[in-house]
């Protein structure tokens, strides 16, 4: 077993190891129970409600906490579009970097907005540092926007009968100063003694090896690169994201990154459970997107590790793997698990480039961001999964002649249609944009790299990429133009709130109902074999939307290479 595997084997263990305790924490926040650094951002919490007039203990009902949510984005988004058009005029731009023209910063504006952070400009070139500042906010607000929903869900499923469910704002501040914020100190800090910039002069000179004076860009990286991983966001500072020397300096920023985006989602999987008092059900819940994980990042690894046929062919050493568009200080091992890690969870940051892994590796990406349903993003990881439990105990409670149940509430006609929206929604939108692009070859073919099944695997990937909320992408694609800025903007925006709304909307349906204490015929589910039955609807799901479209790109492409 190499050092590489060992290492990312420590570190997936430390992180799991960690979410326990995390989780129990996130209960406690948003249970309104005191904990550690309450002293530090109580008194900071009580002036930013004195100053905004916003009653922190006001009660909401679901439906007020989701028009909370979509209006307070809807200015984040107005702000970005002002900020990112008018940026090369506006002050802390040492680079001189110009202004966004109105449909990329339409794209950008909205893909930070709703956590995904695709990025159609290169990092250090595209925007000043001004916009990498407010960014850096929207990468905190939009994390917090999806901890708040999630937590909206946390309280709808406990075991009374209510319509009021918290409220918006609170859970939201305190997602933001209570976790996401604490987190990011501590990771930026660990950058920052790495080799990280945090600066605001401009481009720096150094001499490279061939002898030549050149300019590094330089900036208030440490920070954005810390939350962009904290709050899984994936926006890099820098063109080349996490395989750029000052975003990523060696082995131990790059496993201190790989923990960062996946210490949240982990732990609000126990948060759940530790929140609701079911510990079994966490799990149960922890069971099925680990198997998940872990199904997609094995044969990742060994297929990355075992190299490029073409190239043994040729008579070259390929002993170290497919190294193509990898970087030498991470490896083969640490590059494949973190290309799964990144897409699993949406976070869509790089330390490798996609588009140059092996072609049943990149269907593995692709298959990570089209399930949507493992670990996840912040908040929202868990509110995707919760849509399919809804599903298999709709299933199961037909299967076996009950009554669907969970957790003491009925599960009727409303909540079955939600629910399947909701399910559909993502592969709709993935198809239909991948179909439009192939339509209209006149407009897309001059934007892709390659011809062919990769391609169509370019153009896959990027609707993939968009309606998960993800942002990484095969970046052969020529992106920044208006049919590719416009077309995943509106794919942005349906695939990021229709998710949220739909299993808030159904768990404030549920909290309205009666509630049934558990007997000898309600159906389990917090059992090994009701996690089996997740699984198959998730696995059952993802194949029968995806396949068709995954045989004409990433297979056809591994057989073509054969």
């Amino acid at each position: 077993m190499n050092t590489e595997l060992l290492g990312i084997i420590a570190m997936f263990a430390i992180t799991v190891a960690l979410a326990i305790p995390f989780g129990k924490y996130i209960a406690k926040v948003y249970a309104g129970d005191k904990t550690l650094l309450d002293p530090v951002f109580n008194p900071i919490e009580k002036l930013f409600y004195r100053l905004s007039g916003i009653d922190a203990k006001a009660e909401m009902n679901w439906k007020q906490h989701m028009f909370a949510l979509l209006t307070i984005n809807f200015v984040w988004f107005l702000l970005g579009m002002f900020v990112l058009m008018n940026q090369g005029w506006l002050p802390l731009n040492p680079d001189g970097n110009p202004s966004q023209t109105a449909d990329l910063a339409f794209n950008t504006s909205i893909s930070f907005v709703v956590n995904c952070n695709l990025q159609h400009y290169s990092g250090e070139s595209g925007v000043s540092y001004l916009s990498q500042l407010f960014l850096m906010f929207l990468q905190f607000v939009t994390a917090g926007t999806g901890l708040a929903a999630a937590a909206v869900l946390f309280i709808a499923l406990k075991d009374r009968t209510t319509d009021k469910l918290g409220n918006f704002y609170n859970l939201f501040l305190k997602s933001c100063t209570r976790i996401l914020l604490p987190v990011s100190i501590a990771i930026a800090v660990i950058l920052v003694f790495n080799g990280t910039p945090m600066t605001f002069d401009g481009k720096d000179t150094i001499v490279n090896m061939q002898g030549d004076t050149v300019g590094v860009s330089t900036g208030p990286a440490a920070a954005f690169v810390a939350i962009k991983h904290v709050g899984t966001n994936g926006g890099g500072f820098f063109g080349a994201n996490s395989a750029h020397p000052l975003e990523n300096p060696n082995y131990l920023t790059n496993m201190t990154e790989m923990f960062a985006q996946m210490i949240i989602p982990l732990a609000m999987v126990f948060a759940f459970g530790y929140f609701l008092k079911r510990r079994k059900m966490t799990w149960m819940i922890f069971g099925v997107m680990t198997i998940g994980f872990l199904v997609l990042t094995v044969p990742t690894i060994i297929w990355e590790n075992a190299g490029n046929p073409a190239i043994t062919a040729m008579g070259i050493d390929n002993s170290s793997g497919a190294m193509e568009g990898k970087e030498v200080r991470f490896g083969t091992t640490a590059s494949a698990f973190w290309s799964i890690a990144t897409t699993v969870i949406s976070t869509g940051s790089v330390n490798s480039m996609h588009d140059s892994t092996m072609p049943l590796s990149g269907m593995m990406q692709m298959l990570s961001m089209m399930t949507n349903a493992f670990y996840g993003g912040c908040g929202v990881g868990i509110l995707n999964f919760f849509v399919f439990i809804i599903l298999a105990v709709f299933i199961s409670g037909l299967m076996v002649g009950r009554t669907p149940e969970f957790l003491g509430k009925k599960i009727e006609a409303r909540e079955m249609k939600i629910a399947m929206i909701v399910a559909l929604f993502h592969p709709l939108l993935i198809l239909a944009g991948t179909a439009l692009a192939a339509a209209f070859p006149e407009i897309t073919a001059p934007n892709l790299n390659n011809p062919g099944f990769h391609g169509f695997s370019e153009m896959l990937y990027e609707y993939t990429s968009s309606s998960a909320n993800n942002g990484s992408g095969f970046e052969g694609l020529g992106d920044n133009n208006p049919w590719w800025n416009i077309t995943t903007g509106f794919v942005l925006i349906l695939s990021r709130f229709l998710p949220i709304v739909g299993p808030v909307a159904i768990a404030g349906l549920m909290a309205n109902k009666k509630f049934i204490p558990e007997s000898a015929g309600t159906l389990r589910t917090d059992s090994g074999t009701f996690g089996i039955m997740v699984l198959a609807v998730i696995v059952i799901i993802t194949a029968l939307s995806f396949f068709p479209a995954l045989t004409l790109g990433p297979i056809a492409e591994y057989f073509s290479m054969r």
